[in-house]
Order: C-alpha cells, then sequence, then structure tokens
C-alpha cells in the first residue's frame, strides 16, 4: 500500500486494484481538549473513537447499499479499523454538505433574527468548501456552478441523495427513541455520477435523546446496545 494522503481523523492508501483504503484513526477534531464535530483541527484523542466511527459507517453504508444508493463504499475490516473505497475525485479542493432538521449551531448563529432556536427545518441542504483557514466557507448552487465546482445536474444529485440519506439516519435514530438535528456529509464523483464518499459516523451529526445534547461516544453506546 502507498500512503497517498494524511487526514485529521483518516489516512488514505491507494490499493493495487485501483481502490483507496481508509485508515481510521482515534484523533477526534475540537479545542481545548474538549470534542467538537464543527472545529478544523485535532483537539484530543480518544481511544477506540476510529472503530466505533468505523461500525457505525459500515452499519449505514449496508443500509444505503441494500436501498440501492450507491456510495465509495465497498468493504471493511472492524478489527483492523480500515474501509476499502472506490477512487473517487472530490469537488474542488473537498465539499461538505451538511442536512439540517433543526435550527441550531451555525445555522442559528447565522439566521437567529429570523428563526427560533431548535425551530424544525425541512431538510435544509447547504454546501461548505473544505478550508481550515478560511473558516469552512458557505457556498451556493449558483456559486459551485458558476466555480466550474459542479453543473446544476450534479448538484441535483447530491442535494436528492443528501435529503433521502439524512431521512434514513433519521429514521434509525427515531427508531431508537433519538432525534438527529444534523449531519454532515462530503461527496464525491466517479465520472459524471455522484456518490457518498467519507463516512457516516456519531461525530459528523448533532442527535438528541429527551430534549438533550448526545455525546458521539455515548451515541454509538445507544446506537449499538
Amino acid at each position: 500500500m502507498e500512503l497517498i494522503y494524511t487526514g485529521k481523523t483518516k489516512n488514505v492508501f491507494a490499493l493495487e486494484n485501483g481502490n483507496y483504503l481508509l485508515k481510521f484513526k482515534d484523533d477526534c477534531t475540537g479545542k481545548d481538549g474538549v470534542f467538537d464535530p464543527g472545529e478544523n483541527s485535532i483537539g484530543l484523542t480518544i481511544e477506540g473513537v476510529g472503530r466505533v466511527n468505523l461500525r457505525m459507517s459500515i452499519y449505514f453504508f449496508e443500509k444505503l447499499k441494500a436501498a440501492g444508493i450507491k456510495t465509495h463504499y465497498v468493504s471493511a475490516d472492524l478489527d483492523d479499523c480500515t474501509m476499502e473505497v472506490l477512487p473517487a475525485r472530490v469537488f474542488g479542493h473537498g465539499l461538505e454538505v451538511i442536512c439540517r432538521r433543526k435550527a441550531v449551531g451555525s445555522f442559528f448563529r447565522r439566521y437567529c433574527d429570523y428563526v427560533e432556536n431548535g425551530a424544525d427545518l425541512p431538510y435544509y441542504v447547504e454546501t461548505t468548501f473544505k478550508d481550515d483557514a478560511k473558516g469552512d466557507p458557505l457556498v451556493t448552487k449558483d456559486g459551485l456552478v458558476t466555480l466550474g465546482i459542479m453543473n446544476e445536474a450534479q448538484y441535483d444529485s447530491l442535494k436528492e441523495q443528501t435529503q433521502v440519506i439524512t431521512k434514513i439516519v433519521a429514521e434509525e435514530m427515531a427508531a431508537r427513541g433519538m432525534e438527529l438535528y444534523d449531519i454532515k456529509f462530503e461527496f464525491g464523483y466517479v465520472g459524471d455520477e455522484v456518490i457518498l464518499i467519507d463516512e457516516i459516523a456519531s461525530g459528523n451529526m448533532r442527535v438528541y435523546k429527551d430534549g438533550e445534547y448526545i455525546e458521539p461516544m455515548t451515541l454509538s453506546e445507544l446506537f449499538f446496545a
């Protein structure tokens, strides 16, 4: 294997068969030793979090596969904390997609003059460039098309898939007595086909139970209880 990218929470290796291998780490984003999925830098290391993130990713990728939704997922080895994926290309230098069901976090901070904290949102989709130095700036559909990052059809596919996948995750959480407020995805493309990449882990979603926020490690424990 050849190491081709060192990321904050996982490393990427090139395999001989042309696919990639993602190696999940125990490093987490945060600040001052406190976990925060919205931060852009590594703030702490939590033993076992890589395996926990991979376990949930496997569950949801298999769920999407059964639903006929194509992703970059090929297979995984939970003991080795690795996942084999298709060699999808990222949009631009990396694009994050957030689907919001509640007005909380950065959404509420931006639009608090127009919405109440915790108000329902209709699977609201927003996109941001992965750029730590610029604070992951928001970008609109028109911006993505004008800048040549993607075409309109690709954006429409990305948005539709985001909402469908979010509904699947929300239903799984609801079945366990929890409520999904928002979730962050990454998308890439193979040819002209837009597909979900990266992971679907507790650290990328905001989930509540009985009105209380659930920490990612606790969320994983409750999910698989």
